[in-house]
């Protein structure tokens, strides 16, 4: 696979020539069905994947925060391991119909907010996606900043001109630059060549990790004194805490939760994903926790203060002592960590984001170019002062699970409760308005109904976060935001369709097996998705399985 084609070079996204009218704002040949032979994870694929993608700062830092906030290095390890372990469900479910029907998360969100419903939910993932991808940056930033401090002594004496609140100084600046332009130049390479890259990202975490480890234990006398540190908070504010950092520990991941399809899209078989997702991904959280927890806490006793950010630990180290040692010692660990910063930020956000984005402008754009889409904005945002301290990286993570919450919530019911596992393909690519999912000129108001009750509860809360003063009650409610938003969001919509019941609502379950594209029919024996009686095709107004056929076939 060349890593240019002359398609890439046109205006026009690959499979959207042949598209006209309406259609052009629904359809690509990124967004369709995966081909059979695209889908290739299996068991093995997801478990390691989630050790992959796990192996990140970001991770690290939200593990050490609540230590840096006053609870146990246990405490701390055991309400990231709760809250990852509820979301891990939520995950697992939130992703069967990727995993059933091989669409990504913005076409699933076509079946229960409509055609051109699904954009809203669609562009809140991928703000979300960009801003994690800023973030990821900035962490690339300050592993590259580390890199050329430890060559370059007078780059810590350049004058400060980022402001209060920055998390990374001028000389940051030129490490965050540094990093995005390598991160840029990886996002040319077309993804499936990168599969090997990123499984040595695995191998390169555990080595810098375990490194880390060794030598901050080391300087902290052992891991005797680290672990028999306790936390600082007591009485009321420690049992608030374990409440608010478990809840965090699920909401930490509602991003995952909420487009779970753009990854289990890939599944070889849909059962393929369970392993990965109810075990893999909180065991492989927990161990990074276990590593952020116990360098955090050796900091407490090498400097006197819990350091959260493990790069600012890794530059205080070689600031304290830029012996020819330490300068070494902390180069190979920072330029891992920035290793594994680049396919975190390709993997975990800017694939993601390219989805979205291809999906909201599938007529110009590809994935390939949401991708530099992505990058560009996520430059735009200044990242770096969410990072500035760990009670604003808790804000930053709190705040956008309202809105990502309740659009879990209507999914969950809509699949599992309203369709019963029923989703009619081709009405999700055509804007003809006898199509199952153009509901109200494209718009499903049962699940916009649904979607702003889930999120008013969770308002205020989303406010003081941002900074409005709120009374101390509206502070704690708001640690279950993220449940609250799914819970309520979700019951709303299922009481709207059953007051209103739109064209597809089952019975009893109908989920098929698996669904292929229709060329591909002869090539595997599959129960195909059962179609909507009184649908575009049955009506016989629009044969949308004819055209979506054709479509696809032009594209191959």
């Amino acid at each position: 696979m060349a890593i240019f084609r002359w398609s890439d070079w046109s205006v026009v996204a690959i499979g959207a020539e042949e598209v006209h009218g309406k259609d052009a704002l629904l359809d690509n040949d990124d967004i369709r069905p995966l081909k059979l032979s695209d889908r290739t994870w299996t068991h093995w694929t997801y478990f390691t994947f989630w050790f992959s993608a796990t192996a990140t700062i970001s991770n690290w830092y939200a593990a050490a925060t609540a230590q840096a906030l006053g609870l146990s290095m246990w405490e701390s390890l055991a309400c990231s391991f709760g809250g990852q372990a509820l979301i891990a469900f939520i995950i697992t479910l939130n992703g069967r119909p990727g995993a059933t029907y091989h669409i990504g998360f913005p076409v699933v969100c076509r079946t229960a907010f409509g055609i051109y419903g699904a954009w809203w939910p669609t562009f809140n993932r991928a703000v979300m996606a960009i801003v994690w991808n800023g973030v990821n940056a900035v962490q690339g930033g300050q592993c590259i900043y580390v890199m050329l401090h430890a060559i370059i002594p007078s780059i810590a004496d350049l004058p400060n001109h980022m402001g209060e609140g920055s998390a990374l100084t001028t000389a940051g600046m030129i490490g965050f630059a540094i990093f995005w332009l390598i991160t840029c130049a990886f996002l040319v390479i077309p993804v499936p060549k990168m599969r090997g890259l990123v499984y040595a990202k695995l191998v390169v975490f555990i080595i810098s990790a375990v490194a880390m480890l060794a030598w901050t234990a080391t300087k902290a006398g052992g891991l005797g004194p680290v672990v028999r540190q306790g936390g600082t908070a007591k009485g009321s504010e420690r049992a608030w805490l374990i409440v608010q950092f478990l809840m965090l520990g699920a909401a930490n991941c509602a991003t995952f939760a909420s487009n779970a399809a753009d990854f289990q899209r890939y599944a070889k078989r849909k059962n393929d994903v369970l392993v990965g997702n109810l075990f893999g991904f909180p065991v492989s959280n927990l161990i990074v926790a276990i590593f952020g927890n116990l360098v955090c806490a050796s900091s407490q006793i090498i400097f006197g203060e819990l350091i959260w950010n493990p790069v600012t630990l890794l530059d205080n180290i070689q600031t304290a002592e830029y012996t020819s040692a330490n300068r070494a010692g902390c180069f190979f660990i920072a330029a891992c960590f920035a290793y594994c910063c680049i396919f975190s930020s390709i993997f975990e956000n800017s694939l993601p984001a390219g989805n979205d984005i291809a999906a909201l402008f599938p007529k110009y754009l590809t994935v390939r170019r949401g991708f530099f889409v992505c990058a560009v904005l996520s430059f735009a945002i200044n990242p770096w002062y969410l990072l500035g301290s760990a009670s604003i990286f808790i804000s930053f993570l709190a705040s956008y699970q309202i809105f990502l919450s309740a659009i879990t919530g209507i999914l969950l019911v809509n699949y599992y409760l309203i369709s019963r596992g029923r989703i009619n393909i081709p009405d999700c690519y055509t804007s003809a308005n006898t199509g199952a999912y153009y509901f109200t000129h494209g718009w499903n108001i049962r699940a916009y109904v649904a979607y702003v009750i889930g999120i008013i509860p969770n308002f205020y809360g989303f406010l003081n976060n941002m900074g409005v003063s709120a009374p101390l009650g509206i502070t704690r409610f708001y640690f279950f935001a993220y449940w609250i938003g799914l819970g309520l969001s979700g019951l709303t919509f299922w009481v709207s369709c059953k007051v209103w019941p739109p064209a597809i609502m089952e019975d009893g379950w109908k989920e098929p097996m698996d669904y292929v594209r229709p060329e591909e029919e002869a090539y595997r024996d599959v129960i195909e998705a059962v179609h909507v009686p009184g649908t575009a095709k049955e009506m016989g107004k629009v044969d949308t399985e004819k055209v979506l056929r054709n479509k696809i076939l032009a594209s191959t």
